[in-house]
């Protein structure tokens, strides 16, 4: 078997996780030289113990491998291991990092530096605007957007980030055969399509259940660099990725709501517990300047020469979220009939694009 096969087996295995994995192949070498051991020879290992390695004996008894590959194969997936060098370094910090990752897209996107948007299913419109701009925004300023495809919040989350045109990675709480929920596989392919990643580290056929979603959402948070919570009641599934983001050492952030809403009391105990409370994106990219320090200074887009001194002045203001056009005219300094007009003529060019409410972003 080649190396990726063996973690796939053991990724089978229920009694054989992450941290048995490193003991034997700590122990042994490699875990291809797990394979050619005897029972008896495993079982002794440190932390091993006769029924994790009765299990690894007795493999081809639980698991086709050679199914597991043909479908794989079937479904146009790929695999990667935790020895892979394209394996996500972010995640390899974490205590327990999953041994392989099935997963469709660009995995450059989970290598990138990225935020986790998280929050309730049962949401309100106030949570699924403010995920969405806020995902939006982040994604525009060139961080990857990370959730869990599940309804509401994540969901928001990743249509902001694909709406500006940006990078989303949604790691789900199934195997990749069976996309969970079913209304988001349309999403799923949308998200794969346009430089994304979906991804998952159950094998193919496994279906969600109350063990698989607190497992999705160590991988979440671990590969962010920070979680926000959204919108979460006191019972949310949000807070155990907090809290795990934490454990991580990653930043938490929580949108706060108001005082008598069932759906913020989980974002307002974050925060009593020391979460970054965020009013806008500025405090979410403030916290990773030293990070980040190239969020600054990315390349810009390349304008064309023609314009006018007045238009790249507005361009300017324009330079990372959207913006009423009152504020665009206070920041400028330019007379409010002027700006008008070039804000029209950016428009008729395709530069710019007006949202309701006249407020004004920038485009591709």
């Amino acid at each position: 078997m080649t190396r990726t096969e063996c973690y796939l087996v053991m990724n089978s295995l229920r009694l054989i996780g992450p941290i048995r994995v490193r003991k034997l192949r700590e122990a042994l070498g490699s875990v291809e030289a797990v394979f050619s051991e005897r029972g008896s020879t495993l079982a002794r290992i440190e932390g091993i113990g006769q029924a994790a390695a009765d299990s690894l004996s007795a493999w081809e008894k639980t698991f086709d491998l050679q199914k597991e590959l043909d479908q794989i194969r079937e479904l146009n997936l790929q695999v990667v291991d935790c020895e892979d060098e394209a394996y996500p370094e972010q995640l390899k910090e974490i205590y327990d990092p999953p041994l392989v990752l099935y997963y469709r897209g660009d995995l450059e996107a989970a290598r990138k530096r990225s935020i986790a948007v998280v929050g309730s299913r049962n949401t309100t419109y106030y949570g699924l605007e403010t995920a969405k701009k806020l995902s939006y925004q982040m994604a525009y300023a060139g961080l990857t957007v990370g959730s869990g495809l599940a309804r509401g919040i994540d969901t928001a989350a990743h249509q902001g980030a694909l709406a500006a045109k940006g990078r989303t990675l949604a790691v789900i709480g199934s195997s990749m055969d069976l996309v969970y929920p079913p209304e988001n596989r349309a999403l799923a392919e949308m998200i794969a399509e346009k430089g994304g990643v979906v991804m998952s580290e159950f094998c193919l056929g496994t279906p969600p259940d109350k063990q698989t979603f607190p497992m999705r959402n160590r991988i979440v948070s671990g590969l962010s660099r920070g979680v926000l919570v959204v919108e979460a009641g006191e019972k949310s599934g949000a807070l155990i990725t907090a809290r795990m983001a934490l454990d991580q050492g990653r930043q938490v952030f929580a949108i706060p709501g108001r005082i008598n809403d069932a759906s913020s009391k989980g974002c307002h105990r974050l925060i009593k517990e020391g979460a970054k409370l965020v009013e806008g994106v500025e405090d979410i990219l403030q916290e990773f300047e030293f990070l980040f320090p190239t969020l600054e200074n990315e390349p810009r887009q390349a304008w064309p020469d023609d314009l006018s001194e007045e238009e790249l002045q507005l361009l300017n203001v324009l330079e990372l979220n959207e913006i009423h056009l009152d504020e665009i005219i206070r920041k400028c300094g330019l007379p409010s009939a002027k700006v008008s007009s070039t804000l029209l003529r950016l428009e008729m060019r395709k530069l710019i694009r007006q949202l309701p409410g006249k407020y004004f972003v920038k485009t591709d």
